[in-house]
């Protein structure tokens, strides 16, 4: 029987460090990455926490799917970085100490547009950049260089600052039916059998390699 992948390796391609799974990197509570996504930097691809996940204070959270490929320097922005737009300055006092501290106040209220999603079998290009609170779908292709700065459609292919829908991957109907089929949550057996078919099949072949469902699945 073909081995499937291990998704605990932090390195899977060991003369390669610059390539590193993040489910076995990532340490924070606020940091959900699904199995087999990874990262790539020739620099220093384990300090992706830190380098690439920034003003990530809580309480939303960044939360990534499986199957996902993030190039060299993809940014996630979180909603630390937001400052405070309803006076004349933009300015964060109470965060440079002395007695502006005593200001913090001014600080807590700050617009928040929730979690942080990525689907899954996402690809980003390099140097990406994600803003807070965007979702992005199943399937996604978002090219390099781009500024997301709202929601991107499953399969969708968006590019530009901001990031624009450039086209789809598929049709409607046919991303109705990728979206039934969530290869992504087969049993990593049956994802290794079709490799081939998931990596150059048509959507009719995808559905054809499917796994059988059980009698309590179809009830």
């Amino acid at each position: 029987m073909p081995v499937p992948a291990d998704p605990t390796v932090l390195h899977p391609m060991p003369d390669q460090p610059r390539v590193v799974l993040l489910k076995p990197l990532v340490t924070s509570p606020l940091i959900e990455v699904g199995e087999f996504s990874y990262y790539d930097d020739p620099d220093d691809a384990t300090a992706f926490e830190t380098r690439n996940v920034l003003h990530h204070y809580g309480p939303e959270r960044l939360v990534i799917g499986r199957f996902c490929a993030l190039g060299t320097g993809v940014r996630f922005l979180m909603n630390g970085a937001n400052h405070r737009m309803d006076g004349p300055s933009t300015f964060p006092f109470p965060t440079m100490g002395g007695s502006w501290a005593e200001h913090f106040d001014l600080l807590t209220g700050l617009p928040n547009r929730g979690d942080t999603v990525v689907g899954n079998d996402v690809w980003f290009g390099h140097h990406a950049t994600v803003l807070p609170g965007v979702r992005i779908g199943h399937g996604a292709i978002v090219a390099a260089g781009s500024v997301v700065t709202k929601d991107v459609p499953d399969y969708g292919i968006v590019a530009g600052n901001p990031a624009g829908l450039v086209r789809t991957r598929y049709s409607d109907a046919d991303i109705a039916r990728l979206l039934a089929l969530a290869w992504w949550d087969w049993p990593v057996e049956h994802i290794t059998e079709h490799v081939r078919t998931l990596m150059s099949g048509s959507v009719d072949e995808l559905e054809n390699a499917a796994p059988a469902l059980t009698e309590p699945e179809r009830s």
